[in-house]
């Protein structure tokens, strides 16, 4: 008997491990499903960021029982209009019925089509797509949730990931609806989007990062165009932007409307492959000079992905600047090969040969093989 029990509790422990260790984190559920939010924004204009904040909260970023037993991922409830598979879950009530999918594009697919076809969300397509706080307050006004606190959950779960990017990606895609013009599951024309209509994406593509005004900007928009439907100087716009020259933007990408921060809501951002720090600058509304600074780099470095770019001063990269002013203070040495002379060292370092003489306390001309010489202050 108890070696049968002893038995079953090796089981349990094991079982629990197992499952334990198929968990995923909130960043491995981004990543995983980012593409399909953003191509759900593209086709019926539900921002990508709340999407996901949605997909996180609802699945317990993907790891609730529901969504592993139905492909669930925003808890919608089967209700009477629902001709698909059902499945049982305890909610507000025992037993309740919510729909199944049979893989996680159908679900995100299926929320989209919810969200735009009823009657009572129907007015948060007439907001900004960028203004995700007023669509989280939105979701929770329409009676999407119950818990009080839902909008707060969402908006914390896009700060907090970072997910305003991706809404920020699709953002001159969107498409445009005319309200009380409702039907299930179709797709939208492609020129019946707002990308089409300079005017309306200058206008209303409109958000903030880190507290700062800005826009996404669509490949091919003149910046003339932008400041001047912005009522922005355009020598203003190319300094809030760090850029040089007026012209036609050669991709998509985010355009202040005013000046950026000097330092970030964040301590630092991880970089991406291919970004650059003008890059970053842009993504975190922090002005490039003071990412240079804070990180003691070159305005033409590339960061390698994983790199950590400080967005302010903190302890941790004030440490990383004082040792290289330390070392940018320490004089330069240099060894002497063979067939060098105090006159060739001189002009390779553009000093004089006194100089030399000075700070390695030279009484001659006459230098070893292998000596180190000090050649700078």
């Amino acid at each position: 008997m108890l070696k049968k029990y002893f038995s079953l509790l090796l089981f349990l422990l094991f079982s629990t491990a197992y499952i334990t260790a198929q968990n995923i984190t909130p960043e491995q559920y981004v990543e995983t499903y980012k593409d399909l939010a953003i191509r759900e924004m593209k086709r019926m204009g539900v921002p990508a960021a709340i999407t996901l904040a949605q997909g996180l909260l609802e699945t317990e970023s993907g790891n609730s029982p529901l969504v592993k037993k139905s492909n669930n991922h925003f808890g919608i409830k089967c209700k009477s209009t629902w001709n698909g598979n059902g499945v049982s879950h305890d909610d507000d009530e025992k037993g309740e019925c919510f729909r199944t999918y049979k893989d996680a594009e159908g679900s995100y697919r299926d929320h989209s089509n919810f969200l735009r076809n009823s009657e009572r969300y129907s007015f948060l397509f007439g907001l900004n797509p960028a203004d995700y706080k007023a669509w989280a307050r939105g979701l929770k006004k329409a009676g999407y949730a119950t818990d009080s606190k839902y909008p707060e959950i969402l908006i914390r779960n896009i700060e907090r990931y970072n997910l305003q990017q991706y809404t920020l990606l699709a953002a001159g895609e969107v498409p445009l609806f005319e309200k009380n013009k409702y039907e299930d599951d179709k797709e939208v024309p492609e020129d019946a989007t707002a990308v089409n209509n300079e005017n309306t994406v200058l206008l209303t593509n409109v958000t903030h990062i880190n507290g700062n005004r800005c826009m996404y900007a669509a490949a091919g928009t003149s910046l003339l165009a932008i400041a001047t439907s912005n009522d922005v100087q355009l020598s203003r716009l190319l300094e809030y932007n760090d850029l040089e020259e007026d012209g036609i933007l050669k991709n998509d990408q985010i355009i202040f409307l005013e000046k950026k921060s000097k330092k970030g809501d964040q301590d630092f951002y991880v970089a991406k492959k291919g970004e650059s720090l003008y890059d970053i600058s842009q993504q975190t509304g922090v002005q490039l000079q003071y990412i240079l600074t804070y990180n003691q780099l070159h305005k033409n470095s590339v960061p390698a992905p994983g790199t950590k770019i400080y967005l302010q001063y903190v302890k941790e990269n004030s440490e990383v600047k004082e040792t290289a002013a330390a070392s940018a203070a320490a004089p330069k040495t240099y060894e002497v090969k063979p067939k060098d002379g105090l006159y060739a060292i001189s002009k390779k370092f553009g000093v004089s040969v006194q100089q030399l003489k000075e700070w390695n306390h030279l009484n001659s001309d006459v230098l070893s093989i292998g000596q180190q010489l000090i050649v700078s202050e």
